[in-house]
C-alpha cells in the first residue's frame, strides 16, 4: 500500500523524466538544422556528436559517486537547470567552438541527470513493490514527442526561439519536482530488508549491459541519424524531417503506457524478446523503405521494439542490488552511452563509408541479438519456488 509520500515522490519523479525527455528531444530534432548552420558535413557531425555521450559517460560515473554520498535529489536539482542552459546555448551558437562548448556542457549534465532519474525511478519502483518504471519512461516519451512536434510546428521561427521556448518550461518545472523527490535516506533500504555484500558481481548484469547498449545503438541511430536520413535520402520538407523522430517517440509512448502491465502478466524476459523482434522489423523497414510514409512508420516500430528495454534493464539492475546502493543500475546505466557512442560512430561512419541507408542495417543486426539476451531478464526459481535474479 503506498503512502501519501510514495506518492508524491512518485509525481516529482514523473516530473522530473519530463523535463528530461523534453529536453532531450529539443537538442536532438535540430541535428540536421545545426548540421546546415555550422556547414558540417558528414564525418565533422559525427566526431562532434560523439561529445555528447563520451562527456554524458563521464557525468554517469561522477553522479554515481555522488549520488552514493549525496542522493541522487541533490543532484538532479543541480544538473537539470544545467541540461537546459546547454540545449539554449547550442540554439544561440554563432559557431562550432561555442557549439562544443554547449555540447560538453550537455553531455555532463545529461549523464548526471540520466542516472539520477532513473535511481528515484527504482526508488519509488522499491517503494511501490510492484513494476512502474514505464510508467516513468512513458513519460519521458511524451514529452520528447511534444518536443519533436514542437519542432515540426515552430520550424519557421528563429532557432534560437524554437529550442529556447521549451527550456523555459523545463526550467520552470524543477522547482516543483525537486524538493519532492526521495531523499538519500529513502533510496536506500534498511539492512533488515536487503541483503547487504559489499559488492556488486558483474556476471547476473552483462546481458543487461549488452541489451542496453544494443538498444542505445538503435537508438543514437534514430535520435541523431533521423533526421538527416529524411532531409538527405528521403527528400522530406523541413515540416516533415522532424516526424520520424516523432513516430519513433510516438510508438515509444504508447508501448510504455501499458508496459508495466504487460511485464505483470508475461514477464519482463517475452516483453524483451518480442521487442527485439519488432525493432528489427523496424530497422529493415528503414533500409527498404520506398517513400516518405512508409520510412515515417518504420522509425515508429523501432520505437515499439525498443521502448521496452531501457525500463526493464534498469528495474532488473535494481533487483540485483536490494540495498540500495545504485552500483548496478550505474552500470547498467554507463552501457546507455558506450552503445550511443558506438551507434554515432557505427552509423555515422557507415554512412560516409556507404550510404545512410546500408548504414541502418548496423542497429538492425544487433536488435536482433536482444532477442538473444532476452532469457537474462528472466527471474531465476529457488529451491523454494520464489523468483530471484539470476546470479
Amino acid at each position: 500500500m503506498s503512502s501519501p509520500r510514495d506518492r508524491q515522490a512518485r509525481i516529482a519523479t514523473f516530473v522530473a523524466y519530463a523535463v528530461q525527455g523534453l529536453s532531450f528531444a529539443t537538442l536532438l530534432v535540430q541535428t540536421a538544422t545545426l548540421q546546415d548552420r555550422h556547414r558540417l558535413d558528414e564525418g565533422s557531425l559525427t566526431l562532434l556528436l560523439l561529445v555528447v555521450p563520451v562527456f554524458a559517460g563521464v557525468g554517469s560515473l561522477a553522479a554515481g559517486s555522488f549520488a552514493h554520498r549525496r542522493g541522487s535529489k541533490l543532484m538532479l536539482r543541480v544538473a537539470q537547470p544545467a541540461v537546459a542552459a546547454a540545449v539554449v546555448l547550442a540554439g544561440i551558437a554563432p559557431d562550432v567552438p561555442v557549439l562544443l562548448v554547449a555540447l560538453l556542457l550537455f553531455g555532463l549534465a545529461v549523464g548526471a541527470v540520466d542516472a539520477g532519474i532513473n535511481m528515484q525511478g527504482v526508488a519509488v519502483e522499491r517503494r511501490y513493490g510492484r513494476a512502474v518504471l514505464n510508467g516513468f519512461h512513458s513519460m519521458w516519451s511524451v514529452f520528447s514527442l511534444a518536443g519533436a512536434l514542437w519542432a515540426s510546428a515552430a520550424a519557421e521561427l528563429d532557432l534560437a526561439v524554437i529550442m529556447g521556448v521549451p527550456m523555459v518550461l523545463a526550467v520552470a518545472a524543477c522547482p516543483y519536482a525537486g524538493p519532492r523527490l526521495c531523499t538519500l535516506q529513502e533510496e536506500k533500504v534498511e539492512a533488515s530488508t536487503a541483503t547487504v555484500t559489499g559488492r556488486q558481481p558483474w556476471r547476473p548484469i552483462i546481458p543487461l549491459c549488452l541489451a542496453m547498449g544494443f538498444l542505445y545503438v538503435g537508438d543514437a541511430a534514430v535520435s541523431n541519424f533521423s533526421t538527416v536520413f529524411m532531409q538527405d535520402v528521403m527528400a522530406a520538407s523541413r515540416e516533415v524531417v522532424p516526424l520520424a523522430y516523432a513516430a519513433y517517440q510516438g510508438a515509444t509512448l504508447a508501448v510504455r503506457l501499458g508496459g508495466d502491465f504487460a511485464v505483470r502478466r508475461y514477464g519482463p524476459a517475452a516483453i524483451v524478446r518480442i521487442g527485439g523482434a519488432i525493432a528489427t522489423l523496424g530497422f529493415l523497414g528503414v533500409v527498404l523503405a520506398p517513400n516518405q510514409p512508409l520510412t515515417i512508420v518504420a522509425f515508429g516500430l523501432t520505437g515499439v521494439g525498443l521502448s521496452v528495454v531501457a525500463p526493464q534493464s534498469f528495474s532488473a539492475a535494481g533487483r540485483l542490488d536490494p540495498a540500495g546502493t545504485g552500483v548496478a543500475i550505474a552500470r547498467v546505466n554507463l552501457f546507455n552511452y558506450v552503445g550511443f557512442i558506438i551507434g554515432a560512430a557505427l552509423v555515422g561512419g557507415i554512412a560516409d563509408a556507404a550510404d545512410m541507408r546500408v548504414a541502418f542495417a548496423a542497429p538492425l543486426v544487433l536488435a536482433a541479438v536482444i532477442v538473444v539476451l532476452a532469457r537474462g531478464f528472466e527471474p531465476a526459481v529457488t529451491g523454494r519456488g520464489q523468483a530471484s535474479e539470476r546470479r
